[in-house]
């Protein structure tokens, strides 16, 4: 035991049991293409080169922003990890790609084993959502920098794509429509407004209160993890042309559509058309928040939005509902400069 750095704040005892404790999440992930443990200084992963003719590997890194305030506050951390992942594949997936790895930081004012294992045990689950393997990741104990109860955690996600199969919008034009595929809610974006509405960092009570239009507290609607939606567009792809694929996470509809879009395209939406989850309307209220500011903030009930013929539309909608999602035919794309009309 090193009593020294113990003295400073670093239990590096509790580190080694949090490993331990971890472990049987990241057993878990474990693909074919593995080919390291839990505890080296990096993780290997073998590429099935049969699979790819001309592979192109396609990266993705984030966090989970201030969410995590709202875990910390309700001393719930098992689902936490989940929304880190999802916001580093869903980002990936709309090249095309196949998410392969995963690797998290996580950084702590003092390490609770069984913290971090929770934590860790909600990226697990990701990465089983999103079939890729958890192949390391990094804990790392800062006292005096984070206090005792707070953490901050980021991940890395690394897929491939067959060059010839990369989604990139290069094939866009006037007349195609827009699905929009359903959000689990708020998801990760938009929290540091969300803490002003509700006054949350005044104390975790708001949290605690059930409100009847959502069937559950502030704080588990608000915790509700980020839907994963490698499957199911993995799926789209296998069977239909889709053309060009948004994430729509910080900054909404307004910045997020023009992400895929070509200079000379733009995205008319019908809000109208898709199904907007009680909460938006709670924020909303609330907050006082104009509807153009929460379409340029939040997902508002839309996760996904896919790019496709307007000839497949409808087969596409059905073939996500048989996915378990719900679809929506939200919008056209027009003639115009890039960008998002919200009609």
């Amino acid at each position: 035991m090193n009593k020294s750095y113990k003295s400073a704040g670093v239990d590096i005892e509790a580190g080694y049991k949090a490993v331990s404790l971890m472990r049987q999440y990241v057993a878990k992930t474990m693909t074919k293409g593995v080919l390291s443990g839990i505890g080296g200084f990096n993780g290997l992963f073998e590429l099935n080169v049969e699979k790819f003719k001309k592979p192109v590997l396609v990266s993705g890194t984030d966090g989970v922003g201030t969410k995590l305030k709202i875990a910390i506050l309700m001393d719930k951390h098992d689902t936490i990890g989940e929304d880190c992942v999802a916001m580093c594949v869903n980002d990936i997936i709309c090249s095309g790609a196949e998410p392969l790895i995963f690797l998290d930081y996580i950084a702590v004012g003092k390490n609770i084993p069984e913290k971090v294992a929770d934590i860790v045990k909600g990226v697990s689950n990701g990465c089983i959502k999103a079939g890729c393997a958890l192949v390391g990741g990094e804990t790392a104990e800062m006292p005096g920098f984070y206090g005792n109860d707070d953490y901050d955690m980021a991940g890395f996600a690394l897929g491939a794509v067959e060059k010839s199969k990369i989604i990139d919008g290069s094939n866009l034009k006037s007349g195609d429509v827009l699905i929009g595929i359903g959000s689990s809610g708020v998801h990760s974006n938009g929290y540091s407004l969300l803490r002003k509405i509700f006054n949350i960092d005044n104390g975790s009570g708001r949290l605690n209160m059930h409100l009847d239009d959502l069937g559950c507290t502030l704080g588990e609607e608000l915790l509700t993890p980020t839907k994963i939606y490698v499957k199911t567009v993995l799926s789209l792809i296998e069977n239909f042309e889709i053309k060009a694929i948004s994430h729509i996470t910080g900054g909404g509809f307004y910045e997020n559509i023009p992400r895929m879009l070509p200079l000379n395209l733009k995205a008319e939406i019908q809000p109208d058309s898709f199904y907007i989850p009680p909460i938006f309307d709670i924020i909303e209220s609330e907050g006082a928040v104009p509807r153009q500011d929460m379409f340029a903030t939040f997902n508002m009930g839309v996760g996904m939005a896919l790019a496709v013929s307007k000839d497949d539309a409808e087969q596409i909608c059905a073939h996500i509902k048989n996915c378990g999602d719900s679809a929506y035919i939200i919008g056209e794309l027009k003639e115009g400069n890039r960008g998002v009309e919200i009609c």
